[in-house]
C-alpha cells in the first residue's frame, strides 16, 4: 500500500463509454495507449502510477486523462489536470513526459499539452481501477 506521504503522480484514464472506444476513434490504436502507459509506469522507478476510469465524464472530449499530482506536487500546489482529446502518440509522448518529470506542481507541462487541458466535470462519482 502506498502511503499518502508517498503517492506518486498518477495518471487516471478514462475507458468508459466514449474514451478507448475504436468505434468512436478507429484512428487511435487504443489498447497501445494503455499498454504504452502502463509500462512506462512499470519502468519508473515508482515515480508515476497508471489507473483506470469507468467513466471520467466530458465524452465529447474523448480521451480523457487525469493528471494527479504527487504528494510533494500537492504541497507544492499542483491539483489535478484533466487532458482532453488524448489520442495521438504526441499527446501520450507529453503526459509520459510530465509524469515522469513529476506532474503537477513540480514540473511544467509541455505548450502542446497545456493546449489540451480541459475543464473537470463538476460532479466526479468516479471509480478507479488498476
Amino acid at each position: 500500500m502506498i502511503r499518502a506521504a508517498n503517492r506518486p503522480c498518477t495518471l487516471v484514464v478514462c475507458r468508459g463509454c466514449c474514451c478507448g472506444n475504436p468505434r468512436k476513434y478507429p484512428g487511435t490504436d487504443h489498447a497501445w495507449q494503455m499498454e504504452r502507459l502502463r509500462a512506462e509506469a512499470a519502468a519508473s522507478g515508482g515515480r508515476f502510477e497508471v489507473r483506470t476510469a469507468d467513466c471520467l465524464g466530458p465524452c465529447d472530449q474523448a480521451n480523457v486523462i487525469v493528471v494527479q499530482p504527487s504528494t510533494a506536487g500537492r504541497r507544492a500546489g499542483g491539483r489535478a489536470t484533466w487532458i482532453g482529446f488524448a489520442l495521438d502518440d504526441d499527446c501520450t509522448d507529453d503526459v509520459l513526459r510530465w509524469a515522469a518529470d513529476g506532474g503537477p506542481g513540480v514540473a511544467e507541462p509541455s505548450a502542446t499539452l497545456a493546449l489540451q487541458f480541459i475543464r473537470p466535470p463538476r460532479e466526479t462519482g468516479v471509480r478507479a481501477r488498476r
